[in-house]
């Protein structure tokens, strides 16, 4: 069920009636995880960065980067059936313990602070008739986030069964609107508009900003790709893990690009860029009327409430693993008679619940929690693309099953250069402010290490927790002096 060397364990305490997922299941939680609420914020999001130009050029790099990524979930899920949680798994696999840790706690965190968004989106969306709910960082706003977001934790503890169920529901409900946005904008779409985007406003620099300005925009709307191999200890067959990663993929990136770019033929740039979140409900107004923000409005709630569902799931998924290989604490790897890894959960909803304070204090809440998100989601995704180079080149070794392909080495290659400038892309402040969270998290590995009275680092593993710890100094300073500002 785990990593080598623990299915024995895991297997005494797994329920003997566990849930199965099909293919279509797996497919719909990728499906799920990743149409939330970045997809109601593209519109916005882009044209405060570039034009047509860019807009097209960004979600050519990031296709095929993400593409290249969800062939890697698809050749490791093949290649390594004995790993588990699958972002998690692969960094230990690949580059120690230590590594996997902050692998496992750099998801975790991305998914918690992920799901603040979604909170903030729609309290900003039902801001948009109750002024007092503000941009969905108000006190009013946090307090019935607060409320929602303990509901879901009650409905999850219930069973992982009837949690995914819903999902598939909610998944179709909300794909609806999205689609329905698209074709209505082609219908009032005008050529003259969209020419005048094309090059992009004067603020938005040369293409090449452009371009890095969208990338963490984009991880962000991605981010679930991985959904099927995070969970793949419930899957019926193993292969079905990979086929579901690419099917999630294509369907999604159709959607998105086509969201982005249609908006530009039916406001300026610049108007698009002062719209508040939702912006896809903005655009359909001025294209349709009041009734297009309603209804964009509803389908945003459906559809974010969805995504919070399926990230709340993967992210305790991934602690219970953890847990379970020995890198976080025995307290994390537990589970009821529901197979739902209660403290996990608990866990993951608490630090949800520290971020949504926390959103209070930030100038843009809704932008700082996405970009934090998709920040904290880097390091998982380039370890595991480094993770799929290093087999690749080592047919038969590191546990493998067959050979790889000259293809998966290439993918590979590929996945693992888009990582590296998507860390380059997001920028000195959010890596800074990556580490602040890294950092302290390293005391649940001390304690996991003490629970089994071993060494608490090798020398290499010493000088990775002291780069983090300095880097946390920096960003704490940075903060402190007004250099960088949430």
């Amino acid at each position: 069920m785990t990593d080598t060397g623990s299915s024995a364990k895991t297997a005494a305490v797994e329920p003997p009636a566990s849930v199965k997922l099909t293919l279509l299941t797996l497919t719909a939680m990728v499906v799920g995880s990743m149409v939330g609420a970045g997809v109601f914020s593209l519109p916005r999001r882009f044209a405060e960065e570039t034009g047509v130009a860019g807009a097209l050029i960004a979600w050519a790099v990031a296709g095929v980067g993400m593409l290249m990524l969800a062939f890697v979930f698809q050749a490791l899920a093949v290649r390594r059936p004995d790993l588990d949680a699958g972002v998690y798994a692969y960094a230990k696999a690949g580059f120690g313990e230590y590594l996997g840790f902050f692998s496992a706690f750099g998801y975790w965190a991305s998914a918690c602070v992920g799901n603040v968004t979604y909170w903030v989106l729609i309290m900003s969306t039902i801001g948009a008739v109750w002024p007092s709910l503000g941009d969905g960082d108000t006190l009013l706003a946090v307090v019935l986030s607060t409320l929602g977001l303990w509901a879901f934790f009650f409905l999850i503890r219930r069973g992982v069964k009837e949690a995914t169920a819903i999902n598939k529901i909610v998944t179709v409900a909300k794909v609806v609107p999205i689609l329905v946005f698209v074709i209505l904008a082609l219908f009032y779409f005008q050529p003259s508009v969209f020419a005048e985007n094309f090059g992009g406003a004067d603020y938005a620099g040369s293409l090449f900003n452009q371009v890095r300005g969208t990338m963490l925009a984009t991880v962000f709307v991605f981010l679930g790709v991985e959904g099927a191999s995070v969970y793949s200890r419930h899957a019926k067959r193993r292969e079905d893990v990979g086929r579901a990663t690419v099917l999630g993929f294509l369907s999604v990136f159709a959607i998105f690009a086509s969201v982005t770019i249609v908006s530009y033929g039916l406001m300026p740039m610049g108007e698009i860029a002062e719209l508040r979140q939702p912006s896809m409900a903005g655009v359909l107004e001025h294209a349709v009327g009041t009734w297009g923000k309603v209804f964009v409005s509803v389908g945003l709630i459906v559809s974010v409430l969805g995504a919070y569902l399926a990230w709340t799931l993967m992210a305790a998924e991934v602690l219970f693993v953890a847990a379970e290989d020995n890198d976080m604490p025995r307290f994390l790897g537990s589970s009821n008679t529901a197979d739902v890894p209660v403290p996990a959960l608990l866990m993951t909803t608490l630090l949800s619940q520290i971020v949504l304070v926390v959103t209070m204090f930030s100038g843009d809440a809704f932008n700082f929690a996405l970009d934090l998100t998709s920040a904290l989601s880097l390091i998982p995704f380039f370890l595991a693309a480094a993770f799929a180079v290093k087999i690749a080149f080592r047919p038969g070794r590191e546990g493998t099953v067959g050979d790889s392909t000259r293809r998966e080495l290439v993918t590979a290659a590929i996945a693992t250069l888009y990582t590296a400038f998507l860390l380059y892309a997001a920028g000195l402040k959010f890596v800074l402010i990556s580490f602040i969270l890294y950092a302290p998290a390293t005391l649940l590995f001390i304690k996991a290490r003490r629970e089994q009275n071993r060494r608490l680092f090798s020398p290499a593993e010493a000088v990775i927790c002291a780069v983090s710890v300095v880097g946390a100094i920096v960003g704490v300073t940075a903060l402190a002096t007004g250099w960088i500002e949430l």
